[in-house]
């Protein structure tokens, strides 16, 4: 192969140009907006092994998170910091869950640890309020959401990877028909190459939406969450921070004793919300997140929610946030089919890949990778 056209510029667009130019090949790049608006950038930038179900999909994760690390020493601007995560119990029975994750057959290759309440506030002196123990995970990493695709794009237009000149980004450019081995802009431009890989993220109409609509049951949906981000706090968050709720939503804490945890807070339950909580290089800290599953979304944002992830992350913290300065809703495509991911020829040389769901920013080094493979 000596040419790839890919579509979109979120993190799976961009790993798939990366693989490309591992390989090799000159990349044309397409992105409708001016620049990746998508769930890329909208997410908490979590490099996410706890979670993650035992069997393929643990291994996909890993494989990333090693994908990850090496890019990171290409890239340092994408903001790679391998801090792992601290996921906190507050009652009996979430602590109950978080022994019997810690002995798991494989807890080491997550790098589970169960830790008493002080040791806790050793690894993350942040953690100053009441707990009663928590789960380490060191195999969990933090990357910069924002500033990901643009790092990478600037590492391949530089030539940096030592293959020389074969990259060219071409933003504000919406795909808008197939042929073999080839794409249509909306300015009329044809791109061809040997493979056109296909990333639109949450995108489910324009030019993957023929393919896609043909299949029912649909292969993919549409989560919508919200999500906050604070002004910088003082002092460092060592880790990143997960609370008992998450327990309910993650399939590797699908363990007996998650039956045993007590309902969530109404309004907790009524936005599926669970606190995850991560430091930003500048100090900010980024706080979600809620889930939402049937269209049409709403078009505005529901404050309860965010009150209630606030509240829950001073609990941990034991102490007050500072103020926030954004907030916002994105949406992402999740799989529908039981697989980890969607791909699929949609016409001879041209190939889709969407629906990672929440893992999209943790595995799409490794999904890029399959692709080509």
């Amino acid at each position: 192969m000596d040419r790839a056209v890919i579509v979109g510029g979120g993190v799976l667009g961009v790993m798939h140009a990366l693989r490309a130019r591992l390989r090799g090949m000159d990349v044309i790049h397409l992105e409708r907006e001016r620049a990746a608006r998508g769930a890329s950038v909208r997410n908490f930038g979590l490099i996410w092994i706890s979670g993650r179900s035992p069997g393929p999909e643990l291994a996909l994760a890993q494989r990333a998170r090693t994908l990850w690390e090496e890019l990171a020493e290409a890239v340092p601007a994408a903001g790679f910091r391998p801090h792992g995560s601290l996921t906190i119990a507050t009652d009996e029975a979430e602590l109950a869950v978080l022994k019997e994750a810690a002995a798991l057959p494989d807890a080491a290759e997550r790098g589970f640890e169960l830790l008493d309440p002080a040791a806790a506030r050793e690894v993350n002196p942040a953690l100053r309020g009441s707990q009663l123990g928590a789960l380490l995970c060191r195999r969990d990493a933090i990357v910069e959401p924002r500033l990901a695709p643009a790092a990478f794009r600037d590492y391949l237009a530089a030539g940096s990877d030592g293959s020389g000149p074969g990259y060219a980004w071409l933003p504000g450019r919406e795909a808008v028909e197939l042929a073999p081995n080839a794409v249509r802009d909306h300015t009329g431009e044809w791109h061809r190459g040997d493979l056109v890989v296909l990333c639109p993220g949450a995108a489910h109409t324009g030019v993957a939406g023929p393919h896609l609509a043909a299949q029912q049951p649909p292969p993919v949906r549409r989560v919508r969450l919200q999500m906050l981000q604070t002004a910088p706090m003082a002092g460092l968050v060592t880790t990143a921070i997960a609370d008992g709720d998450s327990l309910r939503y993650y399939p590797a804490f699908d363990l007996p004793g998650r039956d045993q945890l007590g309902p969530q807070a109404p309004v907790a339950a009524a936005a599926a919300a669970q606190l995850l909580l991560v430091q930003r290089l500048d100090g900010s800290l980024t706080i979600g997140d809620t889930h939402e599953y049937d269209e049409p979304f709403a078009f505005d944002v529901d404050e309860a929610a965010y009150d209630h992830l606030r509240l829950r992350a001073e609990q941990l913290l034991g102490t007050e946030l500072p103020p926030t300065q954004r907030r916002w809703a994105g949406v992402y495509s999740q799989v529908t089919t039981g697989e980890l991911y969607y791909r699929a020829q949609v016409a001879p040389g041209v190939i889709l890949v969407t629906g990672p769901g929440g893992r999209g920013m943790t595995c799409a080094p490794a999904i890029a990778a399959e692709t080509f493979e």
